[in-house]
Formats: structure tokens, sequence, C-alpha cells
């Protein structure tokens, strides 16, 4: 529904009277805090319209309102200001940030940050190494049953893989093995490495060890070289002890936040989902059943051909405009890290 001028004005005093405070707001608050121009009067009748059109609710008998979930989708798609971060915030970020090498390194550290500077749960996802050009591949012998598959990835990813194999085999079949795979797979993707590698390990007439070596990567490829369900590199959280001191996670609401957090499963199924192309700001009942009640503010970075999101969950009471700056500058700086 549209609102008129006066209307706006007062939604977006109470949302942020509401997500200072945390308190039912009222007409007397508004016309003290927030210069509004007219009486406590003329304030209470377009609170009472803002309910009427689903912007508001009361959440007790008390004069006061909370906005809702679409009182919070007009402010921050038609209200809020411009995103900005003091020096200060910047410097923290960075600072906090650096310091990692790995890529799971670098978004532990840059959830944690941005975590502790938007008071909310940091979040990432790892990027999809569909897109990562393999470098190379090293099999090391560990055991009489068993290799150690090393891949390195152009951006800088190594994994990290252990194959089972039936019985001993001869060092030079690991060595020759090796050297066909790095010569045939080098320099492709692992999408692409997945989708042909029948076709480029075809007619490599080996030893019969060799040949049984090379059975093993024909028959479970699709598998080894598939690292998107890889949980060492999935989804990675912040710490979910910011969230204790706001009054939406008292009690029940942060034993259900917790559970939440270690159900990577629906988080990296989310996250995965999320636009690679701009903020994504999901609210309350937009997100998926399990998320109903909180915020997700996400924003992609980019490693070259690999990309991810990270961003923050919490409450929908939350200061968009300085959260929003967050995110996006610290997906920023961690496309700029990994590059």
């Amino acid at each position: 529904m549209e609102l008129n001028e006066r209307e706006r004005r007062v939604l977006e005093a109470i949302v942020q009277s509401y997500v200072e405070t945390a308190e039912p707001v009222g007409s007397r608050v508004l016309a003290r805090r927030f210069g509004l121009g007219v009486s406590a009067a003329t304030i209470r009748n377009a609170m009472s319209d803002l309910e009427d059109k689903g912007y508001l609710f009361h959440p007790h008998t008390s004069a006061g309102r909370v906005p809702t979930d679409r009182a919070y989708r007009l402010y921050v798609d038609a209200l809020m200001g411009a995103p900005k971060l003091t020096r200060e915030e910047v410097g923290i970020l960075r600072d906090g940030i650096s310091h990692g090498s790995a890529v799971t390194e670098v978004l532990r550290r840059a959830a944690e940050v941005l975590g502790v500077l938007a008071q909310e749960l940091g979040v990432a996802v790892a990027p999809s190494l569909d897109a990562a050009v393999l470098e190379r591949l090293d099999l090391v012998s560990v055991s009489t049953d068993r290799l150690l598959l090393v891949l390195t990835l152009k951006s800088g990813v190594v994994r990290t893989i252990f194959v089972h194999v039936p019985g001993s085999l001869h060092p030079d079949a690991i060595v020759n093995i090796a050297l066909v795979l790095n010569d045939r797979l080098a320099g492709l993707t692992l999408r692409e490495i997945r989708g042909t590698l029948n076709e480029r390990l075809r007619d490599t007439a080996r030893t019969p060890a060799e040949n049984e070596l090379l059975d093993i990567f024909l028959a479970t490829g699709d598998s080894i070289f598939d690292l998107q369900a890889d949980t060492a590199e999935g989804v990675v959280l912040g710490h979910t002890s910011v969230l204790a001191d706001q009054p939406e996670f008292s009690g029940e609401r942060m034993k259900s936040l917790i559970e939440l957090t270690e159900q990577r499963d629906v988080l990296k199924r989310v996250l995965g989902q999320r636009p690679l192309g701009c903020v994504t700001i999901t609210i309350g009942g937009e997100n998926e059943p399990q998320l109903a009640g909180l915020t997700l503010i996400t924003s992609p970075y980019t490693a070259g051909p690999l990309t991810g999101v990270i961003g923050v969950l919490g409450p929908t009471r939350m200061p968009y405009e300085k959260i929003v700056a967050l995110v996006e500058h610290t997906s920023k700086m961690v496309g700029d890290l990994l590059r």
C-alpha cells in the first residue's frame, strides 16, 4: 500500500527507535526524540494507520508498536540511508582478515571479525570450486591400501583426498599414473575433468598394476574431482556468543539458534542459493522456515573464476545501514585477499 510522507517519516523513526532500544515505540517518544513537527496525537493516528496497513503491531496491551517484517522491507528498500563505515571499522576489518592465507582461514577470520563488528552471527560459504583449474596432482603412498591424492588448484586451494586401493602397488606404477593424470588433466577445470575423464584416460595401455590404479580413478572420478561436498570448505561461522546479549535470543530462541548452526547442510544450501551479483537481504518470513524470524544479509566475493558469499545472520531488528556497509566491505576485502 502507498504511504504518504508523514507515514513514511513516522515508520522510519519507529524502525530506528526500535533497533536502538528493542522497546515498543510510543507516540510521545517519537514526538520528543525525532522532531517530526506534529503533535503526539497526529503521530498516534499515523501509527494506527500503519498498523492497519501491516507495518506495525502491538506486542501486548501497551501503547507502543513494533515494526513487522513488511516495515523492515520498506525501510531497507526505500528509507534507509547510504551505507558507510568509519575508518576505525575499516581498519579492524583489514587487520582481522589480512593474516589469513588458506581459503578456510581467510573465511573464518572474516566471519569472526564481521560478526563482532556487526554484533550478529558472521556466516560464509567457501567458493564453488567447479570452475577452479587443476594445476597439478600428486600421489603419495601412505599404507598398503591407501594413497593420498593431493590436488593443487590454480586459485591457491590445495585439497587432499584418500584413495583406497586393493593392495600394495609398486612405486613405479604410482609415479607413472601420476604422470598420466597430470598430462591428461592439468589445465582443466574440475567440472571439465568430471565430464571428460573417461574420454581423456582412454587408450592408456599400461602394466596390470597401472591399469588397476587407473581403473580406480575411472570408477571414482566423479567423487574425487567433486570438491563441493567437502565439509572443510563448506559453511564457516563466526561466534554465536555475540548474539547472547540481544533480547531476541533469550531462553528457547538461543537454543533454536544454536541448533540451526549445527545444521550445516541447511545453511550451506541457503547460502549456496544466494544471488552472486549484489548484496541480498532476506527478512523474517522471506527466508526458509528454519530461518523465520531472522534476517540474512549476504554479499558475494570473487577470486578469479571462484565465487562465494559472506554475510551475517541475526534478528530482524538490526541496524541495516551499518551492517550492509560491513558486509559489502568485508566481501570486497575477502575477494581481494584471495586473489
